[in-house]
């Protein structure tokens, strides 16, 4: 397997494992919808880590595997590419990228998909097709854009540059550097402690931030007023609220 889901305190890793550079073929695209699947459907599983290797986050698309497809046989793959990382978009929990040496192309793409960039302070980003005559195609015009904005989304797409970490951040597209060899114990102290929440509430304040951005204002006050007032019939709302009038805050303990 290329792809594997390792469990440990409440929090399922996607670790890619594909040597040398976690090149995202086809089975592996499959691979990662297939466990973004069951971690979205695992109730062990309560925060995801999404990881690479030591070295490198994953490097893009398998440009050889790519190169042997013509316009009939893109068309008919290019849906199920851009599905398999919306499966870790859309995993209605807590999601952390641990980004260690490249993420580039698809590994950039990959990345996005997640709630949350950990980078190593060797780490590269970039969304490079634009060198190959082509266009990110797994979300990255989408989800780069609305995470760093417009302009800074198309410098990088436009010129296919690697941004370094620093800059990375500077520009949101990683939210926190950590020395190399942190990274993966910085990714699942944050998963594992989100894992530790009401689960009902996060899911609805994951699906609310992101159905909302969607939309208009309006209509995302609509999603968020359901959620709200539908996590009243839960009994993570019971327990948060009994301890806060009993002990005081941030002392719930969530089953």
């Amino acid at each position: 397997m290329t792809v594997h889901l390792e469990i440990a305190d409440g929090v399922g890793t996607i670790r890619l494992d594909r040597p040398p550079m976690n090149a995202l073929d086809v089975a592996t695209q499959d691979r990662v919808k297939e466990l973004a699947a069951e971690a979205t459907a695992r109730t062990d599983v309560r925060a995801v880590v999404v990881r690479g290797s030591e070295k490198v986050f994953a490097a893009g698309a398998d440009i050889k595997e790519m190169q042997a497809m013509d316009h009939a046989a893109m068309v008919v793959r290019a849906r199920a590419l851009q599905d398999s990382f919306s499966a870790v978009a859309r995993i209605p929990k807590p999601v952390v990228a641990a980004v260690t040496g490249y993420a580039l192309g698809g590994g950039c793409e990959l990345a996005l998909c997640a709630d949350f960039r950990i980078a190593a302070d060797n780490a590269k980003l970039g969304q490079p097709e634009i060198l190959l005559g082509l266009i990110p195609g797994a979300g990255g015009t989408q989800r780069l854009a609305r995470l760093v904005g417009p302009s800074k989304a198309k410098d990088l797409i436009f010129t296919g540059r690697q941004v370094k970490a620093d800059e990375a951040l500077a520009i949101g597209l990683v939210d926190r550097i950590v020395p190399a060899g942190e990274v993966f114990a910085a990714a699942h102290a944050w998963a594992a402690k989100l894992a530790q929440g009401p689960a009902i509430a996060l899911r609805a304040a994951k699906e609310s931030i992101d159905a909302g951005l969607e939309t208009d204002l309006e209509t995302g006050l609509a999603i968020e007023r359901g959620w709200f007032a539908g996590l009243f019939a839960t009994e993570d709302r019971e327990t948060g609220m009994r301890s806060f009038v009993e002990e005081g805050p941030g002392k719930a303990k969530f089953a």
